[in-house]
């Protein structure tokens, strides 16, 4: 049941980067708080801006940034 989520992989891609957290906070223009809750996967809406710096920084493209993962459908 349910929509599904959208799973946010910016922890796992921060660590296969090199980079400490702390690189990354100030490189991609972050605050602390705002990047510990994208690496908690606690965000409810996303700044189409601060995902494209993170895109940036990390080398990525979103779709290794974000995962859709689908809910159940109902019978």
């Amino acid at each position: 049941m349910g929509n599904g989520t959208i799973k946010i992989h910016l922890a796992e891609l921060i660590q296969n980067s090199g980079m400490s957290k702390n690189q990354f906070m100030h490189r991609a223009g972050l605050e602390r708080t705002q990047l510990n809750r994208y690496c908690k996967n606690d965000v409810t809406r996303v700044d189409l801006d601060v995902l494209a710096r993170m895109c940036t920084v990390l080398g990525c493209g979103i779709d290794d940034l974000l995962e859709f993962v689908p809910g159940r459908a109902e019978p």
